[in-house]
């Protein structure tokens, strides 16, 4: 149990511990897109999307082949909405509170990419078609206006060996999604939920 008095509740107190930051640490922030930190996400097929409302914060993972956002510009970024579980929190989010915040992974790279920015939802119907994918095409469109851009310091994936095939975890030793529902819903049926779920997943990826 954490003693009160040890409890952190200033940044001064913060800054007695961590000191001031490093001159790269503010150096790497931009208001767009270098050519390099465009490189960089273009190359990344997954990003978490974290979103602000009056219920709270929500962080959604989001990924596609070929590249997770389309770049509109050194200022803004498109994220198309592929099939889900239609809860759309994240849009629910942005269409009250435009405030949203992106993390970019790059398979084989310890480096991430940050952007930090204001977003609208669109339905556009020449956006939606431009994004189209096997036939088919996103319901809605993110825009994502950049305040900052940055990349994060290595340490994290450094530490954690996420890209080690060696220590990825062997997914036979983990619940199934249908194990993981019927633990929050007693009566769920997670036998038909696993046996149907690989080939529903396959007919609606895009």
């Amino acid at each position: 149990m954490n003693d009160e008095t040890m409890i952190i509740r200033s940044i001064e107190e913060l800054q007695a511990i961590y000191g001031v930051s490093s001159e790269a640490s503010i150096a790497k922030v931009t208001t767009k897109l270098t050519s390099e930190y465009r490189h960089m996400i273009e190359l990344s097929p997954f990003v978490a999307l974290a979103t602000v409302g009056p219920e709270g914060l929500d962080c959604s993972p989001r990924g596609d082949i070929g590249g997770v956002v389309r770049i509109e510009d050194e200022n803004t970024l498109l994220l198309p909405d592929w099939r889900g579980n239609n809860r759309v929190d994240s849009l629910i989010n942005i269409v009250r509170d435009p405030r949203v915040a992106l993390m970019f992974l790059i398979p084989g790279s310890t480096t991430t990419m940050r952007v930090n920015g204001r977003a609208v939802v669109s339905a556009e119907p020449s956006l939606l078609q431009s994004f189209e994918m096997d036939g088919k095409h996103p319901r809605t469109v993110a825009i994502v206006s950049i305040d900052e851009v940055y990349f994060q310091c290595a340490r994290a994936l450094m530490r954690s060996e996420l890209w080690n095939v060696d220590r990825f975890v062997n997914p036979t030793t983990l619940p199934t999604p249908g194990q993981l529902l019927k633990a929050a819903k007693a009566d769920f049926d997670r036998e038909t939920y696993d046996r149907e779920w690989p080939a529903r997943a396959a007919k609606t990826m895009w």
